[in-house]
Parts: C-alpha cells; structure tokens; sequence
C-alpha cells in the first residue's frame, strides 16, 4: 500500500503575493516554526526536479524516510534506494510537492523570445512541445547541423554556413546538370532560398532510391509554421521535348522533417527513365531544369480532405 507523507513541521501554501509593482504570481510561503520565507516560482521548480534525470517531476513523486524525492520513472531503476542517502526507497508520495505543483502558474519558457501564455505546472510543458516561439532548427537536409534559431537567423545561417543560394522572387527557373546521374549521393540536398510575399520558402531537389529504382524530387518548404505555410500554394514543372511533367502543392513547414517530407512524396517525382528522356537521352549526363511559381493560397482554411500525406 502506498503511503502518503503529511509534515507536521512545515506548510507549503501557494498564493498571489502583492507587491507595489501589482501581482507577483508564482510565489510560494514556507511556515517553519512560524517564521515565514517567500519561495520564487524558480525554487519551487528547482525543488520539483528529479536529482537523477534532472527533468520536471510530475505525480506520483516518491520521497523516501529522509524526504528526498525522486520522479517515477528513475524509482523504478534505482533498486529501491535513494541515491542522495542510499536509504530504502518505498512507496511513500510526496503530497507536499505534487499539492504545490497543481497550484502552480508558470510562464513558457520561451517567454523571453514572445510566448505571453501562462500554464500550469502540468500543462507547461505539453506546450512548450509546441509552441510557435520554440526556436526552428537547421532546414538543410543531409546534415546533422544543430543550429536553431528564428527565421533571420537560419536565413544568415544557410547563406554563410551551407553556401545556400538565396533569390527573391515568387517564380524560378532553375537547371541542374549532374555529369552521372547515377551518383546518387551527389546529386542529392540541393537547396535554395527564395524570399517570396516577405517569406521563405526552401526549395529541394534530389536523387534517392525509391525501392530498386533511381528517381528525382524536387519540393518546396515554408520557413514558419505550419499554418503560415497553408496560405501559399506552388507549382513545380520539368520537361523537354514536347513533354511536361506538372506538380501542385502546398508548402510544408520546416517544422517537418526534410526526410518525413521527402518520404512522404509530397512533391515533384521524376523517373529515371523521364530525367533522362528530358535530358535529351544523354544515358551519362543529367541536364534537368524546373520551373515553378509561389503564390497565395485563396483558401485561407484547408479541408481535411486536403490534408497532407504521411
């Protein structure tokens, strides 16, 4: 049976504290032996850290006789012992805790940057998962680059850093010329910039294997969110010959993978046979020039029937 731990020596109380400045909020008082301290919304979390993984602590947190606590998931792999003491680790919860989690309000931790939403304890960090001010990472695909930063900051990131080549303009026209087109590897993470209606858009071209066979992609991604990038659609086309192969889409965030993208084969497929077709049935040299055009989307909500493909 699970044990409940309850302190006769001290009371946690949660409250608003008023200050000449207004509302100070996340402020908790300590009574012991009727002397009072302010806690700082920092301290409370600080106390609700696990020592072990050092993550927030959420319900059940197990404390053992000496009262340190520990969160659930390292209780389990610590072989009933704490590691600050090394006593027995039962099933005693910390009440005391988990009461001034639940009373807790916490700003996003991207406050800083432009979050203005207050959370609670527990409901923080679902949104910072989400949060539309969370720094974007690296679009560059093929790299494991671990810049992140906003829009600015990538765009100076890709130019300086990957040697990516930035246009404005809302139409393109570009050729690619590969001297083997069975050299996959190189031929793939092409990327340029486009500065388009004040965004940027990335546009993609590559080679991958698709099951046996050779094929070419090129594909367009929005640099912001996901609901930004639905007010823009694109066109994509490549021929030669009196052919042409047409794609039509919407942009996708940036905030999606490159290869969730590119797997999902939401853009402009070629195949091997038809890049070479266009090349001018050169069998040694690719030379592939696709065009395309950005413009604004006239229905501002997306059906779900337009959904993207996984």
């Amino acid at each position: 049976m699970a044990h409940e731990s309850h302190s006769n020596f001290m009371e946690y109380d949660t409250r608003k504290i008023k200050s000449e400045k207004g509302i100070i909020p996340f402020k908790g008082i300590k009574r012991f032996n009727e002397k009072y301290v302010m806690y700082s919304s920092n301290h409370l979390q600080t106390l609700l850290q696990c020592p072990v993984c050092t993550t927030s602590m959420r319900p059940p947190i197990h404390q053992c006789v000496n009262g340190h606590t520990i969160c659930t998931n390292c209780n389990a792999g610590v072989q009933k012992r704490c590691p600050r003491c090394q006593s027995e680790l039962g099933d005693i919860r910390c009440l005391v805790l988990e009461k001034m989690a639940e009373s807790m309000q916490l700003p996003c931790k991207y406050q800083s940057i432009g979050c203005p939403d207050i959370f609670s304890y527990y409901n923080k960090p679902k949104h910072e998962q989400h949060c539309h001010f969370r720094p974007y990472s690296c679009p560059f695909p093929g790299s494991k680059c671990s810049v992140s930063g906003d829009i600015a900051t990538l765009v100076d990131h890709l130019k300086d850093d990957h040697q990516v080549d930035l246009h404005d303009g809302c139409t393109f026209n570009h050729r690619y010329v590969k001297s083997d087109h069975n050299e996959v590897d190189n031929a793939t993470w092409m990327i340029t910039v486009f500065n388009c209606f004040g965004k940027q858009f990335c546009l993609h071209f590559e080679a991958f294997q698709l099951g046996a066979s050779l094929v070419y992609m090129a594909f367009l991604r929005f640099m912001g969110e996901d609901t930004e990038a639905r007010k823009f659609r694109y066109s994509l086309e490549v021929g030669g010959f009196g052919r042409k192969l047409v794609w039509e889409g919407i942009p996708r965030s940036i905030r999606e993978s490159h290869t969730k993208i590119r797997d999902s084969l939401d853009g402009l497929i070629i195949s091997r046979k038809l890049a070479i077709f266009f090349s001018g049935g050169d069998e040694q040299e690719l030379k592939l020039r696709v065009r395309g055009k950005i413009w604004k989307n006239r229905k501002a909500i997306i059906s779900h029937s337009e959904s993207f493909p996984q």
